[in-house]
């Protein structure tokens, strides 16, 4: 025999069957993974077992390391010893006691699937498993997404180019790949309104990827600003006209001339409310806002004498 034993480092006999061999490096395993135990040497004994699964849980593995130990293990066969007339190619440990324990367990999250028996034997810390041992997701990512009224009026889809970083087949390496998003805009969404994709951050082997997050931005309109469901239109008149009554044009998002009518007096502080002509409402689009038409008067810089003297008397009660 070499110097390792790898029935030893399992705490098994040389007669353990398979099932006695992965019963103990379970528990073993589980006792001395690093994300459950934090002792020193713990991660070297966890390297240790994992080695001596890997080998005592394969049959040909086995045979060889039973018949000439560690060194015929690892330094091949010759010929005269039952090579088949060639030297057999040596066992090389990957080193990777990770790998062993995701092949044993399956899954991601090796820990999602063990009984209550396998949890109960390990040295839980700071929370066990559920602190230590699962996986913490990254932050959420924050996009803006920069919409047009008529988008926030009629709704709209969107197609959104991202790259970001995969986890290769082999789990260990990872490449970067582009992916279409699909947004489907409602009519009636607001400013602030946030689209989630779950986990479509950069995957990493142990981490949970990021969501990503769109959040609504409203842009600027040539004609309208919002106010909730509101539609707000500012109508440039006169002095006269604030005095005397006139018409306001307004050409709506859906492209339909409104004429409306104002016979009231128009003062800086008056608005002219239209129903029902405002955005939709995203939990009802047949209900809309109203159009709220607010004035800025201008006034005339100068007046003549007469001119005065008319507004002075038509003005007088």
């Amino acid at each position: 025999m070499g110097q390792e034993d790898y029935y030893a480092a399992l705490d098994v006999n040389r007669s353990a069957i398979d099932a006695d061999i992965k019963k103990a490096y379970r528990r073993l395993a589980l006792k001395y993974h690093p994300h459950t135990n934090c002792q020193t040497g713990a991660y070297e004994k966890f390297n240790q077992i994992a080695e001596a699964y890997d080998v005592l849980s394969d049959p040909r593995k086995k045979a060889m390391y039973d018949k000439f130990g560690e060194e015929g293990l690892k330094g091949g066969i010759p010929p005269e010893c039952g090579g088949n007339g060639v030297w057999t190619i040596g066992y090389t440990y990957h080193n990777n006691p990770e790998k062993v324990f995701r092949d044993f367990f399956g899954g991601e999250n090796p820990f999602a699937d063990l009984h209550l028996e396998d949890i109960s034997e390990v040295n839980i810390r700071f929370g066990g498993l559920r602190g230590q041992g699962m996986k913490k997701q990254d932050p959420p990512i924050e996009r803006d997404l920069h919409l047009a009224l008529e988008d926030l009026f009629f709704g709209c889809t969107k197609k959104i180019k991202i790259s970001r970083r995969v986890m290769n087949e082999d789990g260990h390496t990872s490449s970067i790949k582009d992916k279409i998003l699909t947004i489907n805009v409602k009519p009636g969404w607001k400013q602030g309104t946030r689209i989630t994709f779950e986990k479509e951050g950069d995957q990493g082997p142990n981490s949970i990827p990021a969501n990503i997050v769109f959040i609504v931005r409203e842009k600027s309109h040539a004609r309208f600003s919002r106010q909730l469901d509101d539609l707000i239109y500012t109508s440039h008149v006169f002095l006269e006209k604030a005095l005397t009554g006139f018409s306001v044009e307004v050409e709506t998002l859906d492209g339909r001339l409104l004429n409306i009518p104002v016979n009231d007096i128009v003062h800086p502080k008056y608005s002219k409310v239209v129903p029902g002509e405002g955005m939709p409402s995203s939990n009802n689009p047949n209900q809309k806002g109203d159009l709220i038409i607010q004035f800025d008067i201008h006034f005339p810089e100068k007046l003549s004498s007469e001119k005065k003297r008319l507004i002075k008397q038509a003005l007088t009660i």
